[in-house]
This record gives C-alpha cells, structure tokens and sequence, in this order.
C-alpha cells in the first residue's frame, strides 16, 4: 500500500505526489486506507480523475447549496 498523508509512513500527499520525489504520483487502488468488500471501480476512478485534476492544476469547482425535491 501507499499511505497518502504526511507523517513518516506515508508515501503520497494529499494530491497524490510520491513524496521526496520530482513528477511523481501513485494513481492506483493502493492509496485507499483500507481494503472494500465491493467493486473498486468507481473509487479507483474517482482517484484518477483527481489526479488528473491535480496534474493539470485545475482548481476544484466550488461547492453550492442546491435545493432539491423532498416527498413529506
């Protein structure tokens, strides 16, 4: 595994960087800090895509309070 954090033992930041080393990211399932039961898929893409954000240097969209229908 690759612990994403920033004490000794971890591997990556919080963007993924393989700390210590230049251009470098771990864009995998084994930055997940514990092992699903389920299908990884939608995390591992998830982990991708902000990664790809990440190395582009896009910014994240900002959060908005949007109403929504809820039955009574």
């Amino acid at each position: 595994t690759c612990k994403m954090g920033t004490d000794d033992m971890s591997v990556v930041d919080a963007d993924l960087r393989v700390h210590g080393v230049e251009n470098l990211w771990v864009v995998d399932a084994s930055i997940m800090p514990t092992v699903t039961n389920g299908n990884i898929y939608s995390p591992v893409l998830m982990i991708g895509e902000k990664a790809a954000d990440a190395i582009l240097g896009n910014t994240p969209l900002e959060s908005e309070i949007v109403e929504y229908y809820k039955h009574n």
